[in-house]
């Protein structure tokens, strides 16, 4: 065990940085002016593609490079859908913010209409990966995405049913039509299915990394430490912590809000 404990930590490390330098770059992009927001997409965009090639690479190979690579490619492939997200440019149909009036299933259909673009761009997104997958002996790139997605849903359903803290701070400007669709309140039976499921995946993580040797306990690692890191960010859907600290540099400015139209889509203006 002595001799995993460096691989083990550097793991770790490069998780946990990629969580925090990539939140924190993105953060940065959304709130520089909406007329830069074409240019920040044309830039994630070629990291989009540069990540597909080391994924690609990366699935061929059982290393620990190759789990790097993947890993690291996929966190790339992740900001591109982050950032055109957040900038606004891939969300869904209804960009206004949630009838006040509504409740039940029109609540739950007029919620996924405004994110609908955005879930059919990772679905996508997953079955590029899948196909990529197909045959090759790596499987940290895929799972790694994987478990992103399911994260995120698992959080997208939780701000959506309600809990006490939804963090409408980290919405730039133009997005702050978002927040309607949150519901604060105390934590509901889904919080607990989560975090339960997910605690569970994550100890059997830690167990699958323990038993494996360096070159696949490395991959194992890497998606454990990510898996830690979600669990804690729905944790923190309970507490009321200064969080921004942890991105001041990326926050330091608000973000610019732009004029929207009645319809709620993006002006002209916004696009150059």
């Amino acid at each position: 065990m002595d001799d995993l404990l460096s691989p083990v930590a550097l793991a770790v490390l490069v998780a946990v940085t990629s969580w925090w330098l990539g939140t924190g770059v993105i953060l940065w992009l959304v709130r520089l002016p909406p007329r830069l927001f074409r240019t920040s997409m044309s830039g994630v965009t070629v990291l989009l593609l540069l990540s597909l090639s080391g994924t690609a690479w990366s699935m061929r190979q059982v290393s620990v490079a190759a789990d790097y690579v993947g890993f690291i490619s996929v966190i790339l492939m992740w900001s591109w859908h982050e950032m055109a997200f957040l900038s606004g440019w891939v969300t869904g149909p209804r960009r206004v913010p949630q009838d006040p009036a509504a409740s039940g299933w029109r609540r739950f259909a007029l919620a996924v209409q405004a994110l609908l673009y955005h879930e059919l761009a990772l679905l996508l997104n997953f079955l590029v990966l899948c196909l990529m997958q197909s045959g090759q002996p790596n499987h940290v790139a895929l799972c790694t995405f994987a478990l992103l997605w399911c994260m995120r849903l698992s959080a997208k359903l939780n701000l959506y049913f309600g809990v006490p803290q939804v963090g409408e701070q980290y919405l730039p400007g133009h997005l702050a039509y978002m927040a309607s669709y949150f519901r604060k309140s105390s934590v509901t039976g889904c919080f607990y299915l989560t975090m339960t499921l997910s605690t569970g995946t994550w100890l059997w993580l830690v167990l699958q990394a323990h038993r494996g040797a360096v070159e696949v306990s490395t991959g194992w690692v890497l998606l454990a430490s990510l898996l830690g890191l979600a669990i804690i960010e729905h944790v923190l859907m309970l507490f009321a912590l200064p969080l921004q600290r942890l991105w001041g540099w990326a926050m330091r400015h608000r973000a610019v809000t732009p004029v929207v139209p009645a319809s709620g889509l993006p002006t002209q203006a916004d696009r150059i």
